[in-house]
C-alpha cells in the first residue's frame, strides 16, 4: 500500500475476523453520568446527539466539493467559522497559502474555535474539512480527475466535531477545548501523477498551522483527530503512530469505547502507521496526539471501501458510527480533571 495515505513504511496490520453488528443508537439519553473520585459527586456528561451530527456532515455535503480555491470551499469556511461562534467558540480563521505537489498554490483556511480560552490546560480535537479534487483510487479510471465528494472522508469527522461543539457551548468541561477544522489536507499526490511522489503533499494544512499555531507557545494535553468516523460498520484499530506518540491516549479512548458498547467499532488491535494530520501535529507540535480513522481489512487500499472514489456519497454516512465516536469522545473529555485548578 504505497503512494496514499497509509505511509509506504508500514507496521502490519493486524485484523480480527468477522465483525458483530453495530452497537449504539441517535437516540440517546438526555444525558449520562459517571463518579467524579476526587468530588464523589455525579458528574454529567452531555448526551451526543447523531441525528444533530448527521445534519451537519449533509450540511457540508450541500455546499458540493470543498476544494481550496473553489466558491463551494469559501461559503464551506464562513459557514463553519459561524457554527463555531454560534455555539459560543471564539474563533480564528487562519489564512494558510500552501502549495501543492503541482506547484498549485491554495488559498487553504484553518479554521480555530477556541472554548474557555482563558484556561491553560487544554485538549485538542481536530478533523480536516476540505474534500480530494481527485478520485484516484475510484474502480473506474475515467473518474479519476473527478472530485471525491467526500461524506465520510473529511464531512465525517467535522460534524462529529461540530456537534460536540454544540454540547461544549452549552456545558463546558473542566479543561479547555480547542476545536480545528483543517484544510488542505487531502490534496495529496493523486496515484496518476507523473512526478515524484510527496509524502509531504498531505495535511498542508496542518503543516502550515504547525509552524504558525494560532497562539504563540501553544499547548495541549493531548489531541484526537477524527478521519472518516461516519460509515456503517466502521472499523477503527489502533493507529500505529498514534501508539508510538500517545499510548495512553489510545488505551483511553479504546478502553471508553468498549465501556460504552462500542467495541465493535473500537477494535483492540493495532493498524497501520497513516501519513495524517495527527503525524504532523505529533512530529512539529509535540502534541500526543491520536488518530481515529477508519480501517478495512477487506478492502484493497485498507481504508473504507468508498475512500477516494466518488462513491463517498452522504448514504455511506450511518447515524450509530456517528454516535459511538461522538459519545465516546464526550466521555474522554468530559472525564478530564483541570490540573491547574485551584
Amino acid at each position: 500500500m504505497t503512494n496514499h495515505k497509509i505511509m509506504g513504511l508500514l507496521l502490519p496490520f493486524s485484523f480480527c475476523g468477522m465483525l458483530c453488528s453495530c452497537s449504539g443508537s441517535g437516540n440517546a439519553p438526555a444525558s449520562t453520568s459517571v463518579q467524579n473520585e476526587k468530588q464523589e459527586i455525579p458528574l454529567s456528561i452531555p448526551a451526543f446527539n447523531a441525528d444533530s451530527a448527521y445534519q451537519y456532515v449533509s450540511r457540508q455535503m450541500a455546499f458540493g466539493n470543498r476544494i481550496p480555491n473553489t466558491e463551494a470551499h469559501v461559503q464551506t469556511a464562513e459557514w463553519l467559522a459561524a457554527e463555531l461562534k454560534r455555539h459560543g467558540a471564539d474563533v480564528i480563521v487562519q489564512e494558510a497559502p500552501v502549495v501543492a505537489f503541482d506547484k498549485t498554490v491554495l488559498n487553504g483556511k484553518n479554521i480555530i474555535g477556541q472554548f474557555s480560552p482563558e484556561k491553560e490546560d487544554r485538549v485538542l480535537l481536530f478533523a480536516h474539512w476540505d474534500s480530494r479534487p481527485f478520485a484516484d483510487h475510484d474502480p473506474n479510471q475515467a473518474n479519476y480527475q473527478k472530485p471525491v465528494p467526500g461524506a465520510n472522508d473529511g464531512a465525517s469527522g467535522v460534524g462529529v466535531l461540530l456537534e460536540m461543539a454544540r454540547l461544549i457551548g452549552q456545558q463546558q468541561p473542566e479543561v479547555g477545548v480547542d476545536i480545528i477544522f483543517f484544510d488542505a489536507e487531502d490534496y495529496g499526490t493523486p496515484s496518476f501523477w507523473k512526478g515524484a511522489y510527496q509524502d509531504n503533499s498531505w495535511a498542508l494544512g496542518t503543516q502550515y498551522w504547525a509552524k504558525r499555531p494560532h497562539r504563540p507557545g501553544y499547548r495541549a494535553r493531548y489531541g484526537i483527530l477524527l478521519d472518516m468516523v461516519g460509515a456503517k460498520d466502521a472499523t477503527f484499530y489502533k493507529e500505529a503512530y498514534s501508539e508510538y506518540f500517545a499510548p495512553s491516549v489510545v488505551n483511553k479512548i479504546w478502553k471508553t469505547g468498549r465501556e460504552l458498547g462500542y467495541e465493535n467499532y473500537f477494535v483492540d488491535q493495532e493498524g497501520g502507521a497513516i501519513n495524517d494530520d495527527h503525524y504532523y501535529v505529533n512530529t512539529m507540535m509535540r502534541i500526543p496526539s491520536v488518530d481515529i480513522i477508519h480501517l478495512d481489512p477487506n478492502s484493497d487500499t485498507g481504508f473504507f471501501p468508498y475512500w477516494h472514489t466518488v462513491g463517498d456519497t452522504m448514504d455511506k454516512i450511518d447515524p450509530a458510527t456517528l454516535q459511538a465516536v461522538g459519545e465516546t469522545v464526550m466521555h474522554v473529555i468530559y472525564t478530564e480533571k483541570n490540573r491547574n485548578a485551584n
